[in-house]
């Protein structure tokens, strides 16, 4: 489906293969939009141009390439990617007239889906790279510089990994002590709903000698925890060291073998992947957060048969008994879509009632939105705009009940914090619990990367206020 939605540009001349010289106070502006594995795309694609001289800024007037790395999930995703173009086509003609030209490039998702569009529609841009060629973009960057434009979208999986740098240990230290690692890219599960399979590609997974490389270089820069990411992690099935396929359950308890690696996740799983050597894992290993992102999307099993998630209510529910019987404290996140074509007031209130059986401590949820290209975009009877809209705040309100009792529920308990940064005003820091929640407690910037023991002294809904426990 990819190559249909976009075109492969001229294979690299020897001539953009060379480094450039003598313009090594280059400045790059990354915006991200959407998931973890963008944010740490857009991590690796700065980490590939530094070694073209291109230092990171925080200030897209000032940067001399500007790209932005575009997520295709939501609704009017493309619009709003167009509506940020015009606004940078400006700054661009500006800088060409004070003779300081500026690099404009569109990659991810949205670059993925429409390719050679975005540059008929937008004549600023000058380079547009699909989620898998980002191993490509010092040299791409280069012939775009030279005044080509160039679109490229096609390049295998595989090879992005094998050949992205890994950061200086400089810079992984001044993002802080926790780290994302992707080990699975792709989906091949075609929900009717989703664009995934079309802009990611089919399900690759990382081999394990790859990802204990990268996670030892995370450590040894002081990283002590690393969120394992994935459009399926759990369906991640990679080469081991003894030419097994290995599961992610299998990979977990390796990674857990690591020194200095005290805190591990990952996300997004699949029900249809929560295999039980996985549920072991977080029965076996202290280094496994007790928090688990499973998204069923929908309590109805006719919506969830619509939706082509091939998994019933009742198959959902009883792996959250088994995962719970496994982990007694862990936290459960997921997420939901309203309003899918169909869906009626008794396929909701099924919705309302999984919910209220799992009890979750976080969840995300959205109405539904058609996404072109998707078998559900072509489905009849689409709900209402004001019925999703009213069956949506029902929703998060139980949602949100449900998240503010699970942070109550830890006031008074002590727990361990990993201190991430500095919070808005003097003196105080910002930690994450094991379940994923902000905790807000006095400190100074010495503490960041340590784990620490704390009493949680106040609940809010999104948040922990904690106090530190006297010697």
């Amino acid at each position: 489906m990819s190559n249909q939605l976009s075109s492969k540009a001229e294979n690299t001349s020897s001539k953009s293969n060379a480094p450039i010289t003598g313009d090594s106070d280059k400045k790059v502006f990354i915006k991200t939009y959407g998931c973890q594995m963008n944010v740490y795309d857009s991590q690796r694609m700065n980490d590939a141009l530094a070694k073209d001289g291109y230092s990171e800024t925080q200030d897209m007037e000032d940067a001399d390439l500007i790209l932005l790395n575009t997520c295709h999930i939501r609704e009017k995703a493309a619009e709003k990617v167009y509506s940020e173009l015009g606004r940078i086509r400006k700054l661009k003609e500006a800088r060409s007239e004070g003779n300081r030209p500026v690099t404009l490039g569109v990659t991810g998702c949205v670059a993925q889906a429409e390719g050679q569009e975005i540059i008929r529609r937008e004549r600023s841009v000058d380079l547009v790279v699909g989620p898998q060629t980002y191993h490509q973009i010092p040299q791409i960057v280069r012939r775009a510089r030279d005044g080509e434009k160039v679109v490229q979208t096609e390049f295998a999986i595989e090879e992005k990994f094998e050949t992205l740098p890994l950061a200086s240990t400089k810079k992984i230290r001044s993002r802080g002590p926790t780290a994302f690692l992707t080990v699975q890219e792709g989906c091949d599960k075609f929900c009717t709903f989703c664009v995934v399979p079309y802009t990611r590609g089919a399900e690759v997974s990382r081999p394990v000698a790859q990802i204990l490389e990268e996670a030892q270089k995370l450590i040894d820069s002081g990283v002590r925890e690393i969120t394992l990411l994935g459009q399926n992690v759990n369906a991640w099935h990679g080469l081991g060291h003894d030419e097994r396929e290995w599961g992610l359950g299998e990979l977990l308890r390796e990674l857990d073998k690591i020194e200095g690696l005290d805190r591990l996740r990952y996300v997004t799983s699949h029900p249809r992947d929560m295999e039980q050597s996985l549920i072991d894992a977080h029965r076996d290993l202290k280094s496994l957060m007790p928090y688990l992102h499973l998204p069923v999307q929908a309590g109805s099993d006719r919506i969830l048969k619509a939706m082509n998630r091939k998994h019933t209510a009742a198959e959902y529910i009883a792996m959250i008994r088994k995962i719970k019987e496994a982990r007694p404290d862990i936290a459960m996140s997921g997420d939901f879509i309203v309003g899918f074509p169909g869906e009626t007031d008794q396929d909701f209130e099924d919705t309302l009632q999984i919910v209220r059986d799992t009890e979750y401590a976080q969840a995300f949820s959205f109405k539904y939105s058609p996404r072109p290209g998707t078998p559900g975009a072509e489905l009849e009877d689409q709900v209402p705009e004001d019925v999703k809209s009213e069956r949506l705040q029902r929703l998060q309100a139980l949602l949100n009940e449900q998240q503010y009792d699970f942070n109550k529920g830890l006031v008074g308990k002590t727990i361990d914090v990993l201190i991430e940064k500095r919070g808005k005003t003097e003196g105080q820091m910002i930690g994450r619990s094991p379940w994923l929640q902000s905790v807000i407690l006095a400190g100074s910037e010495e503490d960041i990367g340590k784990i620490i023991p704390v009493k949680i002294v106040h609940a809010a809904p999104n948040s922990l206020n904690a106090e530190h426990i006297s010697a």
